[in-house]
């Protein structure tokens, strides 16, 4: 399940972590999505964190795209995934280690 919102400067090292807004239906599908497989994330809400939206369209091109995915500490960047996605991503990296 989503652990609740929190600042960027309080985000561990090696975490997922998911950009998002309150009204963003792709958001909530994703979290939800991860959440039914037991993956834990922090998510941050870009319209409550100006640095937050600041770093999203930093990587989206000057954009403000939710989801942003971050993964092991900005090892990987994805925008807008999908589930499967995702999981493959986490699942490269923890065969790398």
């Amino acid at each position: 399940m989503a652990t609740p919102t929190a600042d960027r400067a309080e985000v561990p090292a090696g975490q997922l972590t998911m950009y998002t807004t309150t009204w963003c239906g792709f958001c909530r599908r994703l979290k939800s999505q991860l959440a039914r497989d037991g993956i834990e994330m922090v998510e941050i809400d870009i319209e409550r964190d100006p640095k937050a939206a600041e770093f999203v369209m930093s990587v989206n091109g000057g954009n403000q795209t939710v989801p942003t995915v971050v993964i092991n500490d900005g090892e990987v960047v994805l925008t807008n995934p999908s589930a499967k996605e995702v999981k493959r991503h986490l699942a490269e990296l923890a065969s790398e280690n």
